[in-house]
């Protein structure tokens, strides 16, 4: 179902074939975790449902791919954190972005920047990426991205601003420069963070300071990777006595 969402949206024209490869990519990592959000993921999803919850100025990007698949859930999530959303693509064309916006406000988004107000520049990005709205992720001081880049995650945390990823590669760059790595199938991940935030949205300010200030991402990133070698070493056990 997630293969045929995607390429639908080929079809439609908002997901490129870079996409589908870097699904694929993200396929494998899924297996090897075992198709379900993990223990270290769940806490970056608190901490990440925490930081959006405390930013004055929260935004979620959104590509093709994310369009795609979870659109619905990003809505959902934006209200529950009082976030923007706004298109930011790599491979960036008027068509691409205007039907990506299409497909959110679909979906009931009120507003999607980065249509036609993709006037400010990130610093030292020079691919499209660079393009963002001086009302969203310029001024933002946690953004969400999911299914990044590297080069844009590093951008961003020299800007000084909160990251926080969702990618199924734990040693991808975008995983280790995030300030926050969700390392999880993007159709898990959203859906669980705007009902965590749900949650946490009537706690005080303290206890969600409190998630944050406990959150450290590269002990995340190194249990990620020990319950992925603890799983093989696991699955090899079981094939070994067939």
């Amino acid at each position: 179902m997630i293969r045929e969402k995607l390429v639908e949206g080929f079809h439609e024209g908002y997901v490129v074939p870079q996409g589908l490869i870097a699904h694929g990519r993200g396929e494998c990592f899924d297996y090897l975790i075992g198709e379900k959000t993990i223990e270290p993921a769940f806490k970056a999803i608190q901490a990440a449902a925490a930081a959006l919850l405390l930013a004055k100025h929260p935004v979620i990007s959104v590509n093709g791919n994310v369009a795609a698949l979870v659109p619905g859930d990003v809505v959902r999530l934006a209200r529950a954190v009082n976030a923007k959303i706004e298109v930011n693509l790599f491979y960036r064309t008027e068509e691409r972005v205007r039907k990506i916006a299409e497909v959110l406000r679909s979906h009931g988004a009120d507003e999607v920047l980065g249509v036609d107000d993709a006037t400010a520049t990130i610093p030292e990005l020079f691919s499209e990426r660079r393009r963002a709205s001086p009302r969203g992720i310029y001024i933002a001081d946690v953004v969400l991205v999911a299914l990044e880049d590297g080069d844009r995650t590093e951008a961003l945390r020299k800007m000084g601003k909160t990251v926080i990823a969702i990618d199924l590669n734990p040693l991808s760059r975008t995983s280790l420069a995030a300030s926050i790595t969700i390392v999880d199938n993007v159709v898990r991940a959203v859906p669980k963070l705007a009902e965590v935030a749900s949650s946490l949205s009537s706690q005080p300010r303290e206890l969600l300071e409190g998630i944050l200030r406990s959150y450290d991402n590269s002990k995340i990133i190194a249990e990620v990777l020990e319950h992925i070698c603890q799983r093989l070493r696991e699955l090899s056990s079981r094939m070994s006595k067939r």
